[in-house]
């Protein structure tokens, strides 16, 4: 039994939207995570209760929801429609915006405690040195939380090759457009093709034990650098 086009096709759409997805969330969770690590604002707690929000609700939840605002009558779908952009659900789009949010949390928490078990001194030093706050955030701070850095990566490309039931929501299962690895396995299911749906789901099964086994080899290094 070898892997079909419509197999590769999901493979390919879904390292392309867990790339890109994984680009766009360090971009939004560093600055993010730096905020939640040296705030003291009362709206501190709110602002991390919602980045953790995803890791406590069903996904089918959080997809329904993100295909209500994002439809024609949601906030997020009049400002897309406003800004020429039309509606996001069932697109490669939609499927992007809700990987981010789903996969959020994996993106802030990892960078959040780097920059928490950094400590202040690092960027104290640096303002004795007349470092300017954000050359010292570049030149100091990033560096010093690079295994954050790297394992929020890791984390978020899992997660987003992983997930399924916000895909399945906000993009339903449309081959070359939404359909991923997650919702082809479920059509192979569907359809008693279980020979193809093993061949995508023992794949699966392997990329996730590298990425713990990739995870947790990161970790004892690091330590053994620390110390």
């Amino acid at each position: 039994m070898s892997i079909s086009n419509d197999d590769l096709a999901a493979i390919w759409l879904t390292l392309k939207l867990a790339g890109l997805t994984t680009v766009l969330l360090l971009l939004l969770a560093t600055p993010l995570a730096w905020w939640l690590a040296r705030t003291a604002s009362r709206w501190r707690a709110p602002v991390a209760a919602v980045v953790t929000l995803p890791l406590v609700l069903p996904p089918t939840v959080l997809g329904f929801y993100l295909l209500v605002s994002l439809g024609p009558q949601g906030p997020g779908g009049q400002l897309t429609q406003a800004l020429g952009l039309g509606l996001l659900p069932f697109t490669f789009a939609g499927l992007v915006v809700g990987s981010m949010v789903y996969s959020l949390p994996f993106a802030v928490q990892p960078l959040q405690h780097a920059f928490e078990n950094m400590g202040e001194r690092p960027m104290e030093v640096a303002a004795t040195l007349r470092a300017r706050p954000l050359d010292a955030f570049f030149t100091v701070a990033l560096p010093l939380a690079r295994p954050g850095l790297v394992t929020a990566a890791i984390l978020s490309f899992a997660h987003t090759v992983g997930e399924f039931g916000v895909v399945l929501m906000i993009g339903g299962n449309l081959p070359g457009s939404t359909r991923v690895v997650s919702t082809q396995i479920y059509g192979h299911v569907e359809a008693l093709e279980y020979a193809q749906a093993h061949w995508l789901a023992g794949g699966m099964v392997l990329f996730s034990f590298a990425v713990l086994l990739g995870l947790a080899l990161l970790n004892r290094r690091s330590s053994r650098v620390l110390a």
